[in-house]
């Protein structure tokens, strides 16, 4: 299946969540998209309600069915808690952490970045989005790409950083200090939802 290309407003619109985790998409229309997204619709069962989850998180993170199953499936094998092991695989590809560090603006410019072959990691050139990045990885944009105008636009913007993330600033590079603990992460997630989605 080829990726999505469309709105990502309509996408958090449909399951009613902050893709960008900024608000900004139902900010305006926190309703469904179409003609009738703003009418009543009946109570999801059970099923809905776990679909509706796992959307959530695919959707934000950018990733396509496969991609997210496999990486579920990576989860299952780590000691811990699946759902907040799951979470922090997602958390520790290379597309996510640039748009962590502020590179980009949104998931989608920074797996761009990644792409074009704009961003190392340890100094050397990374262009997988997937690549999962480990604690103590340094990454950071090639000498010639530091003064890109979209990066430069996309730092200006940046408020506050994830605190597993170390940043500096004269450099223009960040270390992954630490895997995040499940309290840093998105409390609007239920993940445990998504472990009975696909343990059924």
């Amino acid at each position: 299946m080829s990726r999505y290309t469309g709105s990502e407003y309509k996408r958090a619109r449909r399951v009613g969540f902050s893709i960008s985790e900024t608000g900004k998409e139902l900010a305006r229309r926190p309703y469904g998209p179409g003609q009738h997204g703003s009418a009543r619709k009946g109570k999801l069962s059970d099923y809905g309600i776990q679909l509706k989850e796992k959307q959530k998180v695919r959707f934000m993170y950018g990733l396509s069915e496969r991609q997210f199953r496999k990486t579920f499936d990576e989860a299952a094998k780590i000691q811990g808690i699946h759902g907040t092991n799951f979470l922090r695989l997602l958390e520790s590809r290379l597309d996510n952490l640039v748009y962590r560090i502020g590179f980009a603006s949104t998931r989608r410019g920074a797996r761009q970045l990644v792409n074009h072959g704009h961003i190392t990691v340890n100094g050397k050139k990374v262009d997988i989005p997937s690549y999962r990045v480990k604690t103590g990885d340094v990454i950071s944009l090639k000498d010639k790409d530091k003064e890109l105008k979209v990066v430069l636009e996309a730092l200006s913007k940046v408020t506050k950083r994830v605190e597993f993330i170390n940043y500096d600033d004269k450099k223009m590079q960040a270390t992954y200090v630490r895997l995040p603990e499940r309290a840093e992460l998105n409390a609007d997630i239920n993940e445990a939802l998504i472990v009975e989605f696909y343990n059924k």
